[in-house]
């Protein structure tokens, strides 16, 4: 694969929209996703489909392999921190020390899915300054795509990080595209349009680029994907608007012992494949990496470089003073791999809020949020109700 040209193509975006009217459905513990739901479902991606080795023709109930939920399959248990602000995403600029600093942070559980659109923002407001030479803080997903797209800009850039992959936040994450726990739907700047432009314009950007890196290169492929419900609801709302999930299907009853289900397709991001290649993108573009931890202002004002892209999640409410930020820690169990289980759920029944996306390296199952809990020790007890929940859902 020629790297340079996939780059370039995918550096392309699309035209910024006009806000798409939304209002979000709810994921265990009252966080919010979406775009509003309108018109006609989604043109499939195929008549048939195989699934298992089994043609299916289209309308035809489909065969899921079953997920193995053994406690003794169990590889390794994670517990991550999503950097959650009530209003959202920070994509904006301040003088810290006569320098430019862009802040790029504060994502939820969307940074991965976001993270494309929400650099591109910071990038714009980068070049704005006409600088050459540009610092980047953080080298999990935010950090690695704002260094790429300003490498493609043109910029020399180093990165300033205390971890490096495969030990940063975003290796934890499932990688699911679907930017979801991103914003409180009551928190004022959420229902303005401006917010809600930006927010649907970094959902289109991001969802084209990762279309770009689709394959083995990057770990990124299409999944058939499963929403069940506990009972039909009056509508389903999706982040940056439904045409950015294909095949688009009611399932009705059934599906995995629910009451109602929704199908479609969307992207898995295998993250530590992901941000290898990502890494290895940047030192190809002549990127520099420095292990460093920030723990004052004037250490980041001290930095050569003029300008600053803050990519460090929960370290901007200490470092920046972000007194909105905090976390929401989530806890994985990952299974021994199964390459036969060829589609992902996410059940949204909110006393028993699960998932379940199969990759390479293992099946990872979650099905927490811990709104305010920074420890990252995983709870026994909530592994085990992860476990007992995804059995239930996997009954024959």
């Amino acid at each position: 694969m020629d790297l340079a040209s996939t780059e370039r193509e995918s550096s392309r975006t699309p035209e910024r929209h006009a806000p798409i009217s939304r209002r979000h459905f709810l994921l265990a513990g009252g966080m919010a996703v979406g775009a509003a739901v309108t018109g006609a479902a989604a043109q499939d991606l195929v008549d048939s489909e195989v699934h298992g080795g089994e043609v299916l023709r289209r309308g035809d109930r489909r065969r899921f392999p079953r997920v193995k939920v053994e406690r003794d399959r169990i590889i390794r248990t994670i517990a991550g921190l999503r950097p959650f602000r009530p209003s959202g995403f920070n994509v904006a600029t301040e003088t810290v020390g006569g320098k430019w600093v862009v802040h790029n942070y504060g994502h939820g559980g969307g940074g991965i899915s976001l993270s494309w659109g929400t650099s591109q923002l910071a990038v714009d407001e980068v070049t704005a300054s006409g600088t050459s030479a540009c610092a980047v803080l953080g080298c999990g997903a935010l950090g690695l795509s704002t260094a790429r797209l300003l490498q493609d800009a043109g910029c020399g850039v180093t990165i300033y990080t205390a971890s490096v992959p495969p030990d940063t936040t975003s290796n934890v994450a499932g990688a699911m595209w679907f930017p979801v726990t991103v914003y409180d739907p009551n928190d004022p700047v959420t229902q303005t349009p401006a917010f809600r432009e930006r927010f649907d314009w970094a959902c289109r950007v991001s969802n084209l680029r990762f279309q770009n890196l689709i394959g083995e290169t990057y770990g990124v492929r299409w999944l058939q994907t499963y929403l069940l419900f506990p009972e039909k609801p009056p509508s389903i709302d999706f982040p940056g608007g439904r045409d950015l999930y294909p095949a688009y299907r009611e399932e009705g009853r059934g599906v995995l012992h629910s009451r109602y289900a929704v199908s479609f397709y969307t992207m898995r991001i295998e993250t530590p494949r992901y941000l290898d290649a990502l890494l290895r993108d940047f030192r190809c573009g002549d990127g520099k990496v420095v292990v460093r931890r920030f723990e004052a202002l004037n250490q980041v004002a001290e930095l050569p470089e003029p300008v600053i892209v803050n990519c460090t999640g929960l370290g901007s409410g200490q470092l920046f003073g972000d007194d909105q930020i905090r976390p929401i820690k989530g806890q994985l169990a990952v299974l021994l791999p199964q390459p036969e289980v060829d589609y992902a759920y996410v059940n949204l029944d909110p006393k028993n809020f699960l998932y379940m996306f199969p990759r390479s390296d293992g099946i990872v199952l979650g099905g927490t949020e811990e709104d305010g809990e920074s420890s990252l020790s995983p709870d026994p007890a909530q592994i085990t109700r992860i476990l007992k929940g995804h059995r239930r859902i996997q009954r024959r």
